[in-house]
């Protein structure tokens, strides 16, 4: 039991020495640092391009549209790797199951493709 415990001692000293150097870090950082402030030294900065106007302008929401789109159809990536790495094991069954995965996914992005959920106006 006691050489249960004492197996995490490892891990438990790297963890506080990783959050005490990332905390040591940021206040020594903070005290050694200069402390010079002005209104050009904090005026907003993007990319050398002046900031002009509100900030706050609403986005599309075809933007989030496409990006929720995006991440729906990308994901399928993630369930196509572990099939094609195992595809000789799984045999006939596991190629009819990504055959009705891939026609669902069709059929999903079709439907898209008729709201006409990608064209932007």
């Amino acid at each position: 039991m006691q050489s249960d415990q004492y197996s995490y001692l490892p891990i438990l000293m790297q963890f506080i020495l990783a959050v005490g150097f990332v905390v040591g870090t940021i206040i020594i950082s903070g005290k050694l640092g200069p402390k010079r402030t002005s209104e050009v030294k904090d005026k907003n900065f993007e990319c050398g391009i002046e900031s002009v106007g509100n900030a706050r302008i609403p986005f599309s929401v075809k933007y989030f549209l496409v990006a929720i789109l995006f991440v729906l159809f990308d994901v399928e990536v993630i369930f196509l790797y572990p099939w094609a790495v195992n595809f000789k094991e799984l045999g006939i069954e596991g190629m009819l199951k990504m055959i009705v995965f891939m026609s669902l996914l069709l059929v999903g992005f079709f439907y898209i493709i008729k709201k006409k959920a990608l064209d932007w106006e």
